[in-house]
């Protein structure tokens, strides 16, 4: 048997705001390339892309969640409170923190996203998706931020910023 790897395609993006503008269209293109879609596992930008992903018919990536936990009274560590989304088909549990405002270098899941996408794509977001792109660039991952220009102005300025869709694809087929 041959074993072909695919891509994995990492969207990062707010918690809370869905962004479906950018992230259906996007995640649908993605499914449709049988790549792996990788994300937080949470709402937001997450359940977007994650629901739109899953409902391509014919796909043959995963739609994969990086679950943030926090240990029990059984010291036993559970996914936090919303993990993972309903559209999540492989959840990898872990004993690390979304990410800690305080401690901006903790190790968090933020690391296991980035390290394991092949390329990123990072979706208007606050203080965690910051982090992701800061991580994307101390890695040397390919990333591009995609969204509307007013809500991209608190990002490095050494990365494309894009609207376009098409841009997007473009920047995905020629790395990772």
């Amino acid at each position: 048997m041959v074993f072909k790897q695919r891509k994995v395609v990492g969207i990062m993006g707010s918690g809370q705001e869905p962004w479906q503008e950018f992230s259906i269209p996007l995640a649908q293109w993605i499914a449709r390339q049988n790549y792996h879609l990788l994300t937080g596992g949470g709402s937001g930008v997450m359940a977007a892309a994650a629901a739109a992903f899953c409902q391509v018919e014919g796909r043959s990536g995963i739609c994969i969640g990086i679950i943030p936990t926090e240990l029990n009274e059984q010291e036993h560590y559970i996914p936090l409170n919303g993990y993972p989304n309903p559209w999540v088909e492989l959840s990898i549990t872990t004993p690390l923190t979304r990410f800690n405002r305080h401690n901006p270098n903790q190790i968090v899941r933020n690391h296991i996203c980035i390290l394991t996408s092949d390329v990123i794509i990072a979706l208007p977001g606050a203080d965690g998706t910051k982090n992701e792109v800061n991580l994307a660039l101390n890695f040397g991952k390919p990333i591009i931020l995609f969204g509307s220009e007013n809500a991209m102005n608190n990002f490095p300025e050494t990365i494309v910023k894009t609207t376009s869709l098409e841009l997007v694809k473009s920047f995905v087929l020629n790395h990772g």
